[in-house]
């Protein structure tokens, strides 16, 4: 596979385009142990559903919608900044479903993909990120080496797609 890979914000007039493609690196990401709100067996139908409202929710501008294309332009990544947030908070967004294909890990993909959020929710005037992920997994190592700052852990936060607790930890960056 060619490192060639591409970084981009999805518009609104086409983030339904993506919703089958990124129903395939949802499904791929949980059968492969991603704890990201979903279980096993998580059908095609379950993963085009959430896909179907984030474009909805990109073309609100409640979203924005990053995605990673191989030279294929195959979508191998994707992660999401939730713009819409309470009155008190318009500073900030939270970080979303980075995602990034079995296939195509350990390529600096996610890294990449940071690096665009960061620079989207600048051009969105958001100022503090928030996200959360699996305590001690892989993201937690990408998080921390991008300068994100560690908040804390909430013990059994989560269900693995097995079924099995997981702790999750909670991350903010000032960008």
């Amino acid at each position: 596979m060619s490192d060639e890979v591409t970084i981009r914000r999805v518009q609104a007039n086409e983030a339904s385009d993506y919703v089958e493609a990124l129903a395939d690196v949802l499904i791929d990401c949980v059968e492969g142990g991603a704890s990201v709100s979903f279980m096993l067996p998580i059908t095609r139908e379950t993963a085009l559903a959430f896909w179907r409202n984030v474009a909805e929710g990109v073309v609100r501008g409640e979203r924005a919608l990053l995605i990673a294309e191989d030279e294929h332009r195959n979508v191998v990544g994707t992660v999401q900044l939730v713009l819409a947030q309470p009155e008190n908070q318009p500073h900030r967004a939270d970080v979303a479903k980075m995602l990034v294909h079995r296939r195509a890990r350990r390529r600096a993909i996610a890294q990449r993909l940071m690096h665009a959020l960061e620079d989207a929710a600048r051009e969105e005037g958001k100022s503090v990120l928030v996200l959360d992920t699996v305590t001690d997994g892989d993201a937690e190592r990408l998080y921390q080496r991008a300068g994100w700052q560690r908040v804390g852990v909430v013990p059994k936060y989560a269900l693995m797609p097995d079924g099995a607790f997981c702790a999750t930890t909670f991350y903010y960056k000032h960008v």
